[in-house]
């Protein structure tokens, strides 16, 4: 006989993994016990040591889908001479940490459980279990319990309760168990704050009435806004050109791309090119929206409506995640328009009255139920690039998963204004937010700063320092700097490079190239097109992009053909009138480009930027592709759509000046943009040639810096590299050079990885004395 004490670490509460312990035990006829506690799982059991070693096989290598272990640790103790094995009670430690699971896609057996026509979950829309559902967005406190949930105000029927307590039953402990008899219910209100009372249409099932109602609607073209699993969605049929029109102008979104969902896998491969790993993304449990390319006919017509993505031949699809979307696709649409419902720059609605009050001006109607949402969390957007996933906005069903990283100190790290996440590290766990949004107005700060406190509570976390980016007016530096912590301020393109080697485990020296479109340098100007000699504690700014004026400042963002201009100032042969009316009149008002001119040659509000992101949009007015923008990376996303299927190799001259900093001067490249411009060359072309210039010399440069600082490892992150054609050819032309690469996958290339590079380089500064 034997007595074992276990610890288990990482993500085990919510998840099946007491009972799946339970079962276990009993399976291999051990007594003892198992509680979930703020540490995670504790478990203490006596057996035959054979039967012992059976089950910490079945531990390590059968446990729940959901959970995630990171640690087992385990202690021989005296014999207790336990008579059963039980489920005890959860208790909670000070200063430990209870890692939570994210909110996960229905699963396979909730679905049949609601198709199933004799069953008490059949067509009920919030039908769950300990595999799937709500966890992370409705959690106020640990232990996660029913009563620390907002499921708290449901009180369990009979057959749920007894569906609860039985370890033996998948729904044993499922924090958001109901049925139609106790549990959240749908209802539907109008615009004009109406009750839409359709139960004299109901006969077994008045939820699912109110779901083909819905359908029905939306089928005829009306808008709605959805409340779903973390938050709204503004919806409407993505066939009906008419409605989705209609949805831009009360969105006051003229260009952005919609998200859509599909009815399911077969429908995704109608309308769009679907590989293996696409597939086994958009089927898995964490159903993140999915950027495809999007197929010309369907069938030998027009696929989707173009005003879903303008200017772009991809189209970011998900499928349903919920039994709500599932029963309300069975009811006869195939696909709907699911994007984030918010006002223009504020944070996404999760909240029935604040959504109707914030968007009755755009939804003709609201489909509402009652499980309040604790926390919001957008949908989670993913490409796969060279055959790997690569996450673009990191939220739900993924966030809050944690890393593993030894020796941290307990660190905030407040990440950038845009696309903003933050980090906290605790007990060798770094936890990366969900995705908080750009943090440009009051709203979007509050919601930032109650996110933070969210963590602080659920996780009993209490900072001793704070990580915060240079850029003396970002709301997360001023944020940091409105705290009494110590606080340590982390370059922004060193913090891109950290966050992209923490992902792969890399502790060496590496060349790091960072392209985006901002960030501030240690000279005071604006960085973004930089090659790095750098670790986790420092850098070296080894080359960069050659800097140029943004004329107008942060306008030139918003108006890339300021960048245009400024490029043709700067490095074009055209004559000062020509480069004055290159704009006039499709972009801009008679008289501005000369304006610019002079503010140019005088040096007048203008900035200094390095900015490869700022080239992007250069060129891509340059080609009158996109000259004034609606939403941030347009006028890239834009260019980089333009890209042929076809292979082509051809591209630019360029020099590169190597001096004690390497120089990237692109003067040969925009007037060979210009001469291919007066030869009427296709724009398809000419940007194909501009992306393998920029991809060429990026190789050339990293080839310079080896040869010059013996360093075989390039690290790329920043937000340019969103571009798959850009990263998928960097990355073949490094390796083929015999450089070792790394990239992203599950954290974000653009600024929503920011926040983890700063704690890991705040952690190693702090630790190595400042």
């Amino acid at each position: 006989m034997k007595r074992l004490f276990i610890i288990v670490k990482g993500i085990v509460q919510g998840v099946g993994f007491r009972p799946f312990i339970y079962n276990a035990a009993l399976k291999y006829n051990l007594t003892g016990w198992v509680n979930n506690n703020s540490e995670g799982v504790y478990i203490d059991v006596e057996g035959c040591s054979d039967d012992i070693n059976n089950f910490l096989n079945e531990l390590k290598f059968n446990a729940p889908p959901l959970s995630k272990i990171d640690q087992i640790i385990t202690e021989e103790r005296p014999i207790q001479n336990y008579t059963f094995f039980s489920i005890e009670e959860s208790e909670r430690k000070e200063n430990s940490i209870t890692l939570i699971s994210p909110d996960i896609a229905t699963c396979k057996d909730c679905l049949e459980d609601i198709d199933d026509i004799d069953g008490r979950r059949y067509q009920y829309p919030f039908t769950n279990c300990t595999n799937c559902g709500p966890r992370f967005s409705i959690i106020k406190a640990i232990p996660y319990d029913r009563d620390k949930t907002t499921m708290k105000k449901f009180t369990m029927c009979k057959e749920c309760n007894t569906e609860y307590k039985d370890p033996r039953d998948r729904r044993f402990h499922a924090q958001p168990n109901a049925c139609d008899s106790c549990g959240p219910h749908l209802y539907i209100m109008d615009n004009f704050n109406n009750i839409i009372d359709i139960s004299h249409k109901a006969e077994n099932n008045s939820q699912y009435t109110k779901i083909s109602w819905t359908a029905d609607k939306l089928k005829e073209g009306y808008i709605w806004a959805i409340k779903g699993l973390t938050g709204f969605h503004l919806c409407c049929n993505a066939k009906n050109d008419e409605a989705v029109e209609l949805l831009r102008q009360r969105k006051q979104r003229p260009h952005k791309p919609f998200a859509v969902m599909m009815r399911d896998i077969t429908t995704v491969k109608e309308y769009c090119h679907v590989s293996a790993e696409e597939e086994t993304l958009l089927t898995g449990i964490r159903k993140p929206i999915v950027l495809l390319k999007l197929k010309e006919t369907v069938n030998g017509e027009k696929s989707l409506s173009p005003s879903l993505a303008p200017g772009q031949n991809t189209l970011g699809v998900m499928l349903p995640y919920t039994p709500l979307h599932h029963l309300l696709f069975k009811a006869g649409v195939e696909v709907l328009i699911m994007t984030s419902a918010n006002i223009h720059g504020l944070p996404l609605e999760y909240k029935n009255e604040e959504a109707y009050n914030h968007l009755k001006g755009i939804a003709d109607y609201f489909l509402f139920h009652d499980r309040d949402i604790h926390i919001p969390v957008d949908d989670s957007v993913a490409r796969v690039v060279s055959g790997k996933e690569r996450l673009i906005r990191r939220a739900r069903g993924y966030a809050p998963e944690p890393m593993v990283y030894e020796e941290t100190l307990p660190i905030l790290a407040c990440g950038s204004n845009i696309k903003n996440t933050f980090c906290i590290s605790k007990n060798n766990f770094l936890l990366l937010s969900q995705h908080n949004g750009d943090l440009e107005n009051l709203e979007t700060y509050n919601h930032y700063v109650n996110n933070i406190e969210h963590f602080k509570n659920i996780f009993l976390f209490k900072p001793e320092y704070i990580a915060a980016d240079l850029h003396p007016e970002y709301y997360s530096t001023k944020y940091a700097q409105s705290t009494d912590l110590k606080m340590v301020q982390v370059q922004h393109h060193h913090a891109h490079i950290v966050s992209c080697l923490a992902e792969n485990k890399v502790t060496d020296t590496v060349i790091g190239v960072a392209f985006d479109g901002t960030g501030y340098g240690t000279d005071g100007s604006i960085w973004g097109g930089e090659f790095l000699i750098c670790d986790l504690k420092s850098f070296t700014r080894a080359g960069h992009l050659k800097q140029v004026s943004m004329p107008g400042g942060d306008k030139a963002i918003l108006e890339p053909w300021r960048m245009a201009v400024s490029y043709l100032y700067e490095y074009s042969d055209l004559a000062p009138d020509e480069m004055a009316n290159y704009f006039v009149p499709e972009s801009c008002e008679i008289g501005q480009g000369k304006t610019l001119l002079k503010t140019l040659e005088k040096n007048i509000n203008c900035v200094s930027t390095s900015s490869m992101g700022r080239f992007f949009d250069a060129v891509s007015a340059i080609l009158k592709q996109c000259t004034k923008i609606s939403y941030e990376g347009q006028a890239s996303m834009e260019l980089e759509a333009l890209i042929p299927q076809h292979s082509v190799k051809d591209l630019y001259p360029y020099d590169i000046e190597a001096s004690d900093t390497i120089i990237f001067n692109p003067k040969k490249i925009i007037n060979g943009i210009l001469l291919d411009i007066e030869n009427k060359v296709s724009s398809t072309i000419i940007s194909v040639k501009f992306h393998n210039s920029i991809i060429n010399a990026t190789i050339e440069i990293c080839d310079k810096i080896r040869d010059r600082f013996n360093i075989n490892a390039v690290a790329l992150s920043g937000g340019v590299f969103q571009n798959a054609y850009l990263l998928e050819n960097v990355i073949h032309g490094l390796e083929a050079g015999g450089f070792t690469v790394y990239s992203h996958s599950l954290i974000p290339s653009n600024d929503g990885g920011v926040s983890l590079g700063q704690l890991i380089a705040a952690n190693e500064l702090i630790k190595g004395g400042l």
